[in-house]
């Protein structure tokens, strides 16, 4: 079975697959900047083989939508494999978790790119650069204040009247 594309078809495809790179490249800046397991390789590898494959299955004949269905599922599913080996479990604690999430959403932004659903990959893939840009800040700041609190000796209560 042959599958024929047109030019135009084919040009159309590379500007999906190019912005499926494009719109993941800044959240796989910011995790390499933040030094975490995943990053300027990763993610937009994750979103351009998701719209590649979610091109694919648009392509494929006499596919119904249970086909288009079982492609997704077992697209996602990978996907949270590949995330998974992102998240550590060290010093009693665990860490990886947003960079994990990440690549699994980059996987969704490929697939809404690839089925033309530009408007969801877009705010997809803000919402994730802008959440692990300023987030960040957000809990070292309350990480400072609860330090501060828990090093701060308890108020005297020699002022207050005796307890009878």
């Amino acid at each position: 079975m042959i599958i024929q594309v047109t030019w135009l078809e084919a040009l159309h495809d590379f500007g999906k697959l190019a912005l499926a790179f494009l719109i993941s490249f800044p959240i796989g800046l910011n995790r390499e900047r933040e030094e975490r397991s995943a990053g300027v390789r990763t993610f937009p590898i994750v979103a351009i083989a998701s719209c590649g494959l979610t091109i694919l299955a648009a392509r494929l004949p006499d596919a119904t939508p249970d086909t288009y269905s079982r492609i997704i599922q077992g697209l996602i599913t990978g996907i949270g494999f590949v995330g998974a080996g992102a998240i550590l479990k060290e010093k009693g604690g665990v860490s990886g978790t947003a960079t994990a999430a990440s690549v699994w959403n980059v996987g969704i932004v490929g697939a809404a790119v690839g089925l033309d659903m530009f408007h969801v990959a877009v705010v997809l893939a803000l919402v994730n650069f802008l959440t692990l840009k300023y987030m960040k800040q957000h809990e070292a700041h309350e990480a400072a204040r609860r330090e501060e609190a828990q090093s701060s000796p308890p108020a005297s209560d020699a002022g207050d009247p005796p307890q009878t």
